[in-house]
């Protein structure tokens, strides 16, 4: 066993006095510390979230524009078919009798409704209709 002299007891006895007052003064300031870059983690992930918000809503308009974009070049377009096709049947009206004519070949139905030149259907409801029995 190591016998320590009065000075070696006093040196421990500073060493002791040094290291609980460290402690004692370093937890409240490493608690300030920490305290302090908890709050600076905490705003610098703030601001990244509020970037990547901003960052995303103007990917969305300018995909949003550009769906707009696309759409406008296709209603030209079809337009402009429209047109083309409208011009080439001699007017709207025969515009609207190819349409009706591609709607009836569309269709596989065996009874079909074509308007007459005044616009009304021909009616053939009694073509449908049962027949009485000749026994009556």
């Amino acid at each position: 066993m190591v016998r320590l002299s009065g000075t070696g007891v006093m040196g421990v006895g500073l060493l002791m006095l040094v290291t609980v007052s460290g402690v004692l003064f370093g937890c409240p300031s490493y608690h300030v510390y920490s305290q302090e870059q908890a709050g600076r983690a905490a705003l610098a992930e703030a601001q990244s979230s509020r970037q990547i918000a901003v960052l995303e809503a103007r990917a969305k308009l300018e995909s949003a524009k550009m769906l707009a974009d696309a759409e406008v070049v296709r209603a030209e377009g079809a337009a402009r078919a429209n047109r083309i096709l409208q011009d080439s049947l001699g007017g709207p009206e025969g515009y609207l009798r190819y349409l009706q004519i591609q709607a009836v070949d569309q269709k596989e139905a065996s009874l079909i409704y074509v308007p007459t030149e005044g616009g009304l259907p021909l009616l053939e409801s009694s073509r449908l209709a049962p027949r009485p029995s000749g026994g009556e």
